[in-house]
């Protein structure tokens, strides 16, 4: 899918029986007897998309810093680190799900998990139905050495969760950010140029029927549709330069009403007559064997898709259309159901969060999953050392360009030589533009927010007639195979029940 400095925490209850202090890098219980010992944390997580260890020697990554290497799975890490430094035995119960959607039905038909990592529109659901519980003040200390994730959070992102929220209550309340990255086209640009592959519309341009792909989801898909069919306003001059032109384009691409509605409907619907496919995954595979030219695709699986193709001589480019891009994220949260107001869980679930967010782990998780963390590592260099490491050009390299990523790592944001990779210059539009995506990307990137009951009931409805056939469009011969298969059927049956007969009438 779609890389880090991290978070550190511990947990301070001035109520109740159990306290916690920070002593020495390790956790004081007030009293021996109520020290537990040992907890069990249940962790649901997206499949493949954590470190699992068993890194061959040769994929040592050798950094100024530090040499990182996965010889453990990071549960087993986590398991041994958590003893280590608080001296409670820790058991990870490690499940994986597919889509935020199957996500919640598990959630919906009763199983319980203490710690879940859904993307940024589910976090939002699941904060309005007020399923999830608070991270603790604890988890922000500044100065708790382990809390990796609030020393090393990435500025840009702190600044998203700590404004965007839902129900008048921040994101940040709630959610620490795993993974993120932006969606856009993947594409071969011996077939497509950069500028057909710069608009949302390629999804439904006629000259590359049957050579496109698109995701598979009523969200991407809805997003993408608003994009086309609001682009002559959202590319326009006046709009771009609106004093308001952040708020603005969040409005227009989170236009929910039943006009847009239904304007989306028609538009994705004369994209379905066009694409080649509705994909989930197959997309990075079809587009390395050449069965497609571009797909829309979440930027961590472009950067795979890119590094696979390379791999066979193929050589494919990544951007971001013209008229904006959505931002998403996946974040952790802590299930009410599974904490259930147990202090012992919700350190271990927060300090679970801390030691991934650690730069080291944080690499780790990047180089196994591919995506982008989070996480720009605070004072700590290793994270940007990583992205130079994979995006930088070799010392005796000429054809260069100069990649800022201030507005990722720097403390404000600004410009500063310290966060400027020199770049292989065809790599601005390729696998470091698809992780790091440029500042100019950014500033016409939005959320798309929640949904709420309504909204999705018309949007899934919407969904629903596009994706199942219409009957209006079913050809004279399908209709003729079609009545012979139920007139077969009826043959069949009614041969069948002739024979029941025969054979109760000798009985």
């Amino acid at each position: 899918m779609r890389n880090s400095s991290i978070w550190r925490r511990l947990i301070l209850l001035s109520m109740g029986s159990l306290l916690l202090i920070p002593a020495a890098g390790s956790t004081v219980w007030a009293e021996e007897a109520d020290k537990p010992e040992k907890v069990v944390l249940r962790v649901c997580n997206w499949e493949e998309y954590i470190d699992l260890g068993d890194w061959d020697e040769e994929e040592t990554i050798e950094l100024p810093s530090a040499d990182i290497i996965g010889e453990n799975s990071l549960i087993e890490d986590f398991e041994e680190w958590y003893y280590d430094t608080y001296g409670i035995e820790v058991k990870v119960e490690y499940s994986t799900f597919g889509s935020n959607e199957d996500l919640y039905n598990t959630l919906t038909l009763g199983d319980v998990y203490d710690l879940i990592c859904p993307s940024e529109y589910m976090i939002m659901k699941l904060m309005n139905e007020k399923q999830l519980m608070p991270l603790s003040d604890s988890f922000f200390d500044m100065e708790d050495e382990n809390n990796y994730y609030i020393r090393g959070v990435s500025p840009f992102i702190k600044r998203i969760f700590d404004t965007k929220g839902i129900g008048g209550e921040m994101w940040n309340k709630y959610a620490a950010g795993y993974m993120w990255g932006v969606t856009g086209f993947v594409y071969n640009p011996e077939e497509v140029t950069e500028e057909q592959a710069s608009s949302w519309k390629l999804l439904s341009d006629p000259a590359f029927k049957r050579r496109v792909t698109v995701k598979d989801s009523v969200r991407e898909c809805y997003f993408a549709a608003v994009g086309a069919l609001k682009s002559d306003l959202l590319t326009s001059e006046e709009f771009k330069g609106s004093p308001d032109y952040a708020q603005r384009l969040e409005e227009e691409m989170n236009d929910t009403s039943p006009e847009m509605i239904e304007q989306v409907q028609d538009y994705l619907k004369t994209v379905k007559d066009n694409v080649y496919s509705f994909e989930s995954d197959a997309g990075k595979a079809d587009m390395i064997t050449g069965k497609v030219v571009a797909n829309y695709q979440w930027s961590g699986d472009g950067v795979y898709t890119m590094d696979q193709a390379d791999e066979d001589g193929l050589e494919l480019a990544f951007t971001v259309p013209l008229e904006s891009t959505d931002i998403y994220f996946d974040g952790w949260v802590l299930y009410k159901k599974g904490i259930e107001e147990d202090p012992a869980k919700q350190h271990a679930a927060e300090a679970f969060i801390n030691f991934n967010s650690r730069p080291d782990n944080a690499i780790r998780n990047m180089y196994y999953i591919g995506y982008t963390s989070v996480l720009s590592g605070g004072d700590d260099p290793l994270i940007f050392e990583y992205a130079d490491y994979n995006y930088g050009a070799e010392e005796d390299e000429e054809d260069t360009e100069e990649y800022d990523l201030s507005y990722f790592f720097a403390e404000d944001g600004e410009e500063s030589d310290d966060y400027v990779i020199a770049a292989p210059a065809d790599q601005v539009n390729r696998q470091l533009a698809a992780a790091y995506p440029p500042a100019e990307v950014i500033g016409r990137s939005c959320i798309m927010t929640h949904f709420d009951e309504q909204q999705t009931t018309r949007i899934n409805q919407m969904w629903i007639n596009v994706r199942c056939m219409s009957i209006d469009k079913v050809p004279f011969w399908g209709w003729i195979l079609t009545a012979l298969a139920l007139a077969g059927m009826g043959y069949m049956v009614g041969k069948r029940l002739r024979m029941i007969r025969a054979v109760r009438r000798k009985h």
